[in-house]
């Protein structure tokens, strides 16, 4: 079984590998080899990730279950694949720190996938991605993409276009929170059923059943619960209880638009300009010091999780991430376990980010959702959605519009369809500003 990743010189491409380690017993069906392919069009970068992996592979004990190698040229990286991660970030972190201060020059949110920020790293990624799903269609027909290159949403349904069901999005943000409020509870996360719909980034934990009961209004009545994870702490216990649902944690740039604006302008630094700054520091340092390179990732990714979302949680009260709330599951243990449900037609249910067919009643059949699908050697399907509520249809209507503008504007050059997508993004409160957001965004 041959796992390819596109962007492998990513900053989290070894919690890949150890995720791949521990499931190579199962990926490896009648102990067929597993290996895993990294292609990066930054050899610096790979060369470092290379050296973490191989620490990695020598703290186990005996050979390791999953070898790996680099492909410098893409086509050799696609040929023989049974599934290819798309983990690419065009333009490096220099590209996410424009993303971010463009809007925020004119008094606009800027976020790496939300907003206008969200809306210039579609138009920059949209026609590689959609380059790379023609390729994978030339060279690996029967191969599976799972995508996890940001705005997930808007370039998953532009792979799509090319790939159809084959490409599938992941993001790690619905099933954290779908754990969180399962412990919450003091319930079983492997044991509880959950309906989560929405759009990437822009979801909603509406019923949470355990036992066949749904328990997500006790939860949304008890504060203390509430108060003891990090959406509950985030979005405020009187203020869930209006929403009815637990939403995703990226709806605070919505819901609290003013003081998630307020609270990055205040910082020092934005998002992409600490994780510029920090990534340059960790590759530099082990590029000198390979022998130390897994420690100091480590380091540098224990960091990385603490900070996550820093700006949305001064937004609302300045408090630190605890244990629990590290404990989401983590992007790589979605893809693991949807790999195994497609290459071992292991029946399981995850919320990922495929076409629509049917499943929410407003949209499209091709439109991309994120929502609770069953996966298995046929892929994933996602399950009727059933009533949405106008508030969150709404939101979702919006967003959607806004995705496929982002979409028409990176495949065909229209300067109108990129102003429209600014201009139609319910976080961008201004046609001029964002006609000004995107000049400020181009050379």
């Amino acid at each position: 079984m041959r796992l390819t990743v596109l962007g492998g010189g990513g900053f989290r491409v070894p919690l890949v590998y150890r995720a791949l380690l521990e499931d190579a017993p199962v990926l490896g069906r009648d102990g067929a080899p597993v290996e895993l392919v990294l292609h990066d069009t930054d050899p610096a970068r790979l060369k470092v990730v290379l050296s973490v992996l191989e620490r990695v592979a020598a703290a186990r004990p005996g050979p390791a279950p999953v070898s790996f190698r680099a492909a410098v040229d893409l086509d050799d990286a696609l040929r023989g694949a049974d599934f290819v991660f798309s983990a690419i970030r065009v333009g490096g972190t220099d590209g996410r720190v424009g993303d971010e201060r463009a809007p925020l020059a004119e008094g606009v949110l800027g976020q790496e996938t939300v907003g206008a920020g969200g809306v210039l790293y579609g138009l920059r990624t949209v026609p590689v991605a959609t380059a790379i799903a023609e390729r994978v269609a030339a060279l690996a027909p029967e191969a599976w993409v799972i995508n996890f290159t940001n705005p997930a949403g808007t370039v998953t349904e532009a792979m799509s276009r090319v790939l159809g069901d084959r490409v599938i999005g992941i993001c790690d943000s619905p099933v954290g929170l779908c754990r969180r409020a399962a412990r919450a509870l003091g319930a079983d996360p492997d044991r509880a059923m959950y309906d989560y719909v929405g759009l990437n980034h822009l979801g909603w934990l509406r019923r949470l059943v355990v036992d066949g009961r749904d328990r997500l209004p006790e939860l949304l009545a008890d504060d203390e619960a509430l108060a003891s994870f990090e959406e509950g702490r985030l979005f405020g216990a009187g203020f869930l209880r209006v929403l009815g649902a637990l939403p995703n944690e990226y709806l605070h740039y919505y819901y609290f638009r003013r003081e998630a604006l307020a609270a990055v302008r205040a910082s020092e630094t934005t998002r992409g300009e600490f994780l510029r700054d920090q990534q340059e520091a960790f590759f530099s340092a082990a590029a000198e010091r390979p022998d130390q390179a897994y420690e100091l990732w480590e380091h540098t990714r224990l960091e990385r999780e603490e900070t996550y979302l820093a700006e949305a949680r001064a937004a609302s009260g300045s408090w630190e991430r605890d244990a629990s709330d590290l404990e989401g599951g983590g992007y790589d243990r979605v893809a693991m376990a949807l790999m195994r449900a497609i290459r071992n037609d292991e029946r399981t249910t995850l919320v990922l980010n495929v076409r629509n067919r049917s499943a929410v009643p407003f949209l499209d059949a091709d439109a991309v959702v994120e929502t609770v699908c069953t996966v298995g050697a046929g892929g994933a399907v996602p399950l009727a959605a059933g009533p949405v509520r106008e508030d969150q249809a709404g939101l979702m209507l919006s967003l959607k519009a806004v995705e496929r503008a982002t979409i028409e504007a990176a495949t065909t050059g229209s300067r109108a369809a990129a102003v429209r997508a600014l201009a139609l993004h319910p976080l961008v409160d201004s046609a001029a500003a964002a006609a000004r957001i995107l000049d400020r965004s181009r050379p």
